[in-house]
């Protein structure tokens, strides 16, 4: 079944982008995508992801605070964290992690929020959305100190290399791909992506941002994850059903909180 395993719905809404939920939601329907993760990234929106989760059978949330948003907030603890899954429509915590590409000044802040946000997840029995740039020994040490293996998570709209992958694997984290795969200049990437294994991989869209070939330069949204699916497939030499069959099991096996699609209807 095809998931789109990371978006943020609620940002769709604002006037920069100016769309009807409903409507978000039909077009991902006639699209084939069955279930969408919509992911918190500061104190602000985390209301608004709870109730697009609360009110549509087929959206999940994730809670946490971005690194980017890390500066600019009070730090977060663990209670606190703790007290944000107890929502049922909650299956992950995150994103959280670490972007030095932009945040470099305030990287000691995110270091630190990251470890909280893994170490709250393994008190819940929660996987971690995790996002990653220009961090790469950083995040996997704190990873490696932090994480809980048993419940693991996902490096979200991945663009690192191979070895930090499989670094991330081995920690029982899946691999993420967004609509960066169809981008021309995104070779490197695409050998990723040939390497990663059907078994540890997602795909999702990080909607509103990154829409893939043929949208570049539009509001992406959940639909255009059928984009991502088939340029996955061609980069591998497989079928589309075989990457929305592999990615749709990972997706349910991970976070396993997630309503099953077979308990509504599209």
């Amino acid at each position: 079944m095809l998931i789109d395993s990371h978006c943020h719905l609620d940002y769709l809404e604002d006037p920069r982008h100016g769309m009807n939920i409903a409507d978000v939601l039909q077009r991902a329907a006639e699209a084939g995508v069955r279930h969408m993760l919509t992911v918190a990234v500061d104190r602000d929106n985390i209301p608004k992801v709870l109730a697009h989760a609360r009110v549509h059978p087929q959206v999940s949330a994730s809670v946490g605070i971005h690194p980017g948003a890390c500066a600019d907030a009070s730090p977060v603890d663990e209670d606190e964290l703790l007290g944000l899954v107890a929502a049922p429509s909650v299956v992950a915590i995150g994103e959280t992690g670490l972007d030095y590409h932009y945040g470099q000044d305030s990287a000691e802040i995110q270091r630190h929020s990251f470890g909280v946000h893994l170490r709250a997840a393994s008190r819940a029995g929660l996987p971690v959305i995790v996002h990653t740039r220009e961090a790469v020994d950083d995040t996997l040490r704190i990873m490696s100190d932090h994480a809980d293996p048993r419940t693991g998570g996902v490096m979200h709209c991945f663009t690192e290399s191979i070895s930090m992958a499989r670094a991330a694997i081995e920690m029982n984290f899946l691999i993420s791909f967004s609509g960066i795969v169809t981008f021309r200049n995104a070779d490197a990437l695409r050998a990723v992506v040939r390497e990663v294994p059907l078994e540890r991989m997602l795909v999702e869209t990080d909607a509103p941002y990154l829409a893939p070939v043929p949208f570049r330069g539009r509001s992406n949204e959940p639909a255009f994850v059928s984009r991502v699916a088939e340029a996955v497939a061609a980069i591998k030499g497989v079928s589309v059903e075989a990457v929305i069959e592999a990615t749709g099991h990972n997706f349910f096996r991970l976070f396993s909180r997630a309503a099953s699609p077979p308990l509504f209807p599209l």
